[in-house]
């Protein structure tokens, strides 16, 4: 390896869809396993990958939850994203499984406690409408 070599997934070399991809594989997941998980049909999200379009925040944000990287990493390079270590290797595909199970988990969690946050703030807006 040459002591100049770019980082394949940093900023300056790759593009989102590159970016998309490389967590995706490392997640250990099909072009139609985070299709599936995302609600997107394939077609989309292979567009996503070649840099025909971009996905909406909210389905950004999902991805970065599932893939397990940060929003702006797949955005710009910067910040947490695609790691290589020999550890990775040792995961079992079924292991992987209930990690990306978890991951998505997660995000539909965060997502449900935005909501809910939404909604308190709806309904105390409301009660203050009622009792004035």
């Amino acid at each position: 390896m040459q002591d100049d070599a770019v980082d394949w997934y940093g900023p300056e070399a790759a593009t989102f869809g590159d970016r998309l991809a490389a967590a995706r594989d490392q997640a250990g997941m099909t072009q139609a396993d985070l299709a599936k998980r995302l609600g997107v049909k394939l077609s989309t999200l292979k567009k996503w990958e070649d840099d025909m379009l971009e996905p909406r925040a909210n389905r950004l944000s999902m991805i970065a939850g599932i893939l397990n990287v940060t929003f702006m990493w797949l955005l710009n390079g910067e910040g947490d994203g695609v790691t290589y270590s020999e550890e990775d290797e040792a995961i079992t595909p079924d292991v992987n499984e209930i990690l990306i199970e978890i991951r998505d988990m997660k995000t539909t969690m965060k997502a449900n406690a935005e909501r809910l946050g939404r909604l308190e703030k709806q309904l105390r807006q409301k009660l203050t409408e009622a009792g004035t």
